[in-house]
């Protein structure tokens, strides 16, 4: 297992300053509001005895479902325990349910990241991912020179096509998801309530534009019916066989 250097820690601890500031805007609070929506809604009906939710610890994305034993990892307050995403402290088929708030595009190995989870999940576990959609108003705005250091803007944003590709390899099987905030990443809370009206209009007559995507998916596990050969049936056979070719043998003498 990796551990966490001081350098690391340092990153990580500004990096979740500049988020936990981010979040505190109006633009940040009408993200979060949907998210904190979605993620009440995929994890109330799913059940077992352990749940994982990896970064933004310091929300509770957990606290509809019924798990008995929950836990968040992140630097941020709220967090259970620290590690590293991509080498999680955890054994092996032990996870009933993962969650990846926006832990993709600001890591700089999501595929890693996504073999932890599968290799955490027991057979049939879930995993909810939440990501920002890069074609989308809210994609568009990375391009921005004056947003380029600025959070969650110098993520590196993932095709949500591109993320299921890569959960198919995986052999998870995605089961659902959807697109939200339609509305422009504006910084002002009177902009994004006046064009808050784009958001049943998005769903509607653009879908594939919404700054943020949803996805949940299942981790499946192939089985496997091993065929053994019929060796006592192949032994019978030769004994039946044997004494007739003696026989024969006593015979021709």
């Amino acid at each position: 297992m990796m551990r966490l250097s001081a350098n690391n820690i340092m990153t990580l601890s500004t990096q979740a300053q500049d988020m936990q500031q981010w979040f505190a805007t109006s633009l940040g609070q009408y993200l979060l509001a949907e998210e904190q929506s979605y993620f009440d809604q995929a994890v109330i009906n799913i059940f077992g005895y352990h749940a994982l939710q990896i970064g933004f610890s310091q929300f509770n994305f957990l606290r509809a479902n019924r798990i008995p034993f929950q836990f968040r990892l992140g630097i941020s307050h709220g967090a259970s325990f620290h590690a590293l995403p991509d080498f999680l402290p955890i054994d092996s088929g032990s996870m009933d349910l993962v969650l990846l708030p926006h832990v993709l595009e600001f890591n700089s190995n999501p595929h890693q990241i996504l073999r932890e989870v599968h290799r955490v999940l027991m057979p049939e576990g879930h995993v909810v991912i939440s990501g920002f959609n890069p074609f989308s108003l809210w994609g568009a705005h990375q391009y921005l020179k004056a947003a380029k250091n600025e959070f969650p803007w110098w993520g590196r944003f993932i095709a949500l096509s591109r993320l299921k590709d890569w959960l198919k390899l995986l052999d998870f099987e995605i089961v659902g998801g959807r697109l939200g905030c339609y509305v422009p990443p504006f910084s002002k809370e009177r902009w994004i309530k006046r064009f808050h009206f784009m958001e049943a209009a998005g769903d509607r007559w653009w879908p594939i534009s919404g700054g943020v995507y949803f996805l949940q998916a299942i981790k499946q596990i192939h089985g496997m019916r091993i065929i053994k050969p019929c060796w006592e049936n192949s032994l019978a056979s030769k004994r039946k066989i044997a004494p007739v070719t003696q026989k024969f043998r006593d015979t021709v003498e």
